[in-house]
This record gives C-alpha cells, structure tokens and sequence, in this order.
C-alpha cells in the first residue's frame, strides 16, 4: 500500500471566513464549523447584552413556483394561508398522516406563486412528495446558491441600520424586504430564533464571504460575537425552539407506512444518521413512534388551521381541542447535577457525561412523577446567563404547571443511571423578546 500523502481537508462552513484560532469542529448538515470561537460562555451571552453571527447557510433550501405552489405546501401542512401577503414569512410544520410532525421549517412568500422554504429534513420531505408529480410548479432546489446569516441581540437593529444606512425599524415581525449591502440585494427577514431583536440575512453566495467580513468589521463598534457550533442551539432551548432529531424524531420511522418508508429509501443514508434508536439516554424506549411528537405537543398548535386537508388533520383537530400533552421547561436540581460531576472524581462507576453547555447530539430523557413516565425531555442544556441545567419537556398537560416537581432519569443503559430533581417552568425559559417594538428601540 502506497503512503498517504498530504493532509485531509476540513469541509468548512462554505460561506463564512476560517478563522485559524479554533481547534475544536463539529458537523452541521454537511459542513463544520469551529465548536467555539472566543468562548462558549462569552458567546451566550452576546444575544442577552450584544449581539450575534451565527451562520445556517447549510441549511437546505428550495425554490417553488407555479400557480399550484401554495396548494403544494398546503397539501403537507396546516399553516394558515387565509393572510398571506408577499414578503411574510410562516413557520410551517409538515406532518404525517398520525399528525405526528416530519419537519418545521421556514416559508416566505417571494411572489403571488413563488415561495422559499428553507429548513433541514421537511424540505426533503417536500421534494420527495413534489417529485411524485401532481403539480403546476417548478422546484429549484437552492441550498449552495443562497447564503444564509443570522445577526440577533440587542444591538443587532443599530448595526445592521448602520451598514444598509436605512431604518428597519417598520419591519414587521416575521416579514422581509432587501436591502443593499456591498452593492448587491440582501433579503432582510426580521425574526428571531434566539428569544431577542433579530434578523435572519439571505443573499447570493458568490458574496457571502464579503458580507460577512463586513458585518464582522462593522460589529466591533456593537460587541458583535461570532456563534460558534456549542452555543448555536442554547439559544434554541432558552427560547423554546424544538429541533427536529434533538427534541423530536421526524415521523418517518413507521414501518407500516408505505410513504414514510419510500421517503427512508428517498434519504439512503441519511434515514440512520436521524434513527434515534441510534443513540441518546435514557429515552431508548422500546417503540421508535414514542419519539415522535405533534405540533401541538411541541407548542405549534396555534399554528394549525382547519380549513384544508392536509395530513392528520382530523387527528390534530381533536388535540387541539383536548391536548394530552404540552411542551414546558425544565429546571435541573443544582445539587443533583453536581453530585453527577463530583461521580467523576470519586471512585466507583460514573455517570453518563454531562457535556457542557450541551451535547451536540440528542439527549432523550425519560422524565418521571411518582416513579410513572409523563414526559420526554430532551436538549439538557446548561445557560451561563441563569446558571441553570435547563432542558424542554413534553409532559403531561396537568402536569404542565410552574413549580410541579418531577424527575428526569439520567444515565444510558447498561450504565448507572441517577433520578434528578427537576421543576416545571414556563416554555419559553427566558422573556421572549422577539416581537419586540423596533419604533421603541434606541
């Protein structure tokens, strides 16, 4: 056998500069990015005191136009499309005919008949259910062609005013409009995945490394922060954003569904990499389907509207009216979680290892009362900012009260496994501060 010769090369994140201080990667979708930058501390608090850049390019991306654009993404979602104007983005949810969720992503409204969705596996569910045909449109897959920013906290309105020299202040939440930013249109969506004043940033990838590099130089003056991979989806949990694999299983694992099975062979690959009986805690339940949560269950229900089919509708219309279960936040016990760290510095078997702020895959969690499952937690996190060991939870809607103690089950099997302490609290965790009025704004 010849020798190797040369290093490998990394796939770094395509549209954002390297930074060459970095040790630590980490995959996201189909690139890496460094796991931190200055560090994971100091970059969650950015979003609470400065502000942010994190990049999501690799998230995947379509293009659909056609007069039958909006009836196809209707047909997989019960998103309300009665007020829809152009250049308003919608959170839609794609669910399966149990009414179980397959992917959220996002979906703005470019033109009468022409939509972006962009988000990870329910746009490949899209593509998957557009490519067997049935529609007057087009679909141009998109995801290389389009960067993807977001630059968020408090003192992301005064930067980016300063770089398009123009107020944002009259963006609406949820909706979008370009700017000019190194003399090319940039799509300007005012949202806000971090709980706080944001922007989410699309434009041609041909200038993505210029813009960045601009908003960089420019962000020194605003405390700006680059968002390293660890500290990417604390936000997400403060905030009560549940993400698909880590705090749900995608409803594509029904082995009695000739749709959902034709889509795992659509995947290849991939369909293991997202199996959650694959890895996790002590969630490894016995039925894959246990993973799966609803819209409703995940906090999305008021999302939902009735005047369509779309899949599970009959199913959600009833949940809706008469939830079983709700998503909340967990509160750890600060004395359980440490008596978990101090099991590695004394003798005996440890338990399983707390990453801090977080592990960059899922965790699934039984979570008890009175020794009875109620829950599933998922996304144990630890914020720097509360100092806290926080996770979401799907629990048992009477017991979806602030203060009800309960306990998540820690540990792996075969492994030692400990019952923390854990209280309900309000989903999301910290003040949601995304509608936030901009005219209000100094």
């Amino acid at each position: 056998m010849e020798p190797t010769t040369g290093l490998p090369t990394l796939p770094h994140a395509l549209m954002v500069p390297m930074d060459p201080r970095p040790t630590n990667y980490q995959l996201f979708i189909t690139t890496y990015e460094p796991s931190e930058y200055t560090d994971w501390r100091d970059e969650s608090m950015s979003w609470k005191e400065t502000c942010f850049i994190g990049d999501w390019s690799p998230l995947i991306k379509l293009h659909l136009q056609g007069p039958d654009a909006l009836a196809f993404f209707q047909s997989l979602s019960g998103f309300n499309a009665k007020k829809y104007d152009i250049g308003q983005a919608k959170h839609v949810v794609f669910t399966n005919k149990m009414g179980k969720v397959v992917g959220d992503q996002v979906l703005i409204r470019l033109a009468e008949d022409a939509f972006q969705l962009t988000g990870g596996l329910g746009v490949l569910w899209a593509m998957y259910k557009f490519y067997q045909g049935g529609f007057n449109a087009v679909l141009t897959p998109n995801t290389n062609d389009r960067f993807l920013f977001q630059v968020q906290g408090p003192t992301s309105l005064a930067l980016l005013e300063s770089l398009v020299g123009a107020e944002l202040k009259e963006l609406p939440f949820m909706r979008c409009r370009d700017f000019e930013l190194c003399g090319v249109p940039v799509n300007f969506l005012r949202q806000g995945m971090s709980g706080e004043i944001g922007f989410e940033l699309s434009g041609p990838a041909s200038q993505a490394l210029e813009i960045y590099n601009t908003i960089l130089e420019a962000g020194k003056a605003f405390g700006l922060r680059r968002l390293g991979g660890q500290t990417k989806c604390v936000n997400h949990v403060e905030a009560c954003y549940p993400t698909t694999v880590l705090d749900y299983c995608p409803g594509i694992f029904d082995e009695t569904d000739p749709d959902q099975q034709g889509f795992l062979k659509f995947l290849g690959p991939v369909g293991n990499q997202i199996d959650p009986r694959n890895g996790g805690t002590s969630g490894n339940l016995d039925n894959v389907l246990d993973y799966m949560h609803s819209p409703v269950e995940l906090g999305w229900g008021k999302t939902l509207c009735f005047d369509h089919e779309f899949p599970g509708c009959e199913i959600l219309r009833q949940e809706v009216a008469n939830p079983k279960q709700t998503i909340c936040s967990l509160e750890w016990s600060t004395e359980d979680v440490l008596d978990v760290s101090a099991s590695y510095l004394r003798p005996g078997d440890a338990y399983h290892y707390m990453e801090l702020p977080r592990r960059i895959g899922g965790e699934i969690m039984k979570t008890l009362k009175d020794g009875r499952m109620v829950g599933i937690s998922s996304s144990r996190c630890y914020s720097y900012y509360f100092r806290k060991m926080i996770s979401l939870c799907v629990i048992d809607a009477e017991l979806n009260v602030p203060g009800t103690e309960v306990e998540v089950l820690w540990g792996v099997p075969g492994g030692p496994t400990k019952r923390i302490k854990a209280t309900v609290a309000p989903a999301p965790y910290k003040k949601d501060r995304r509608r936030t009025e901009l005219m209000k704004v100094r």
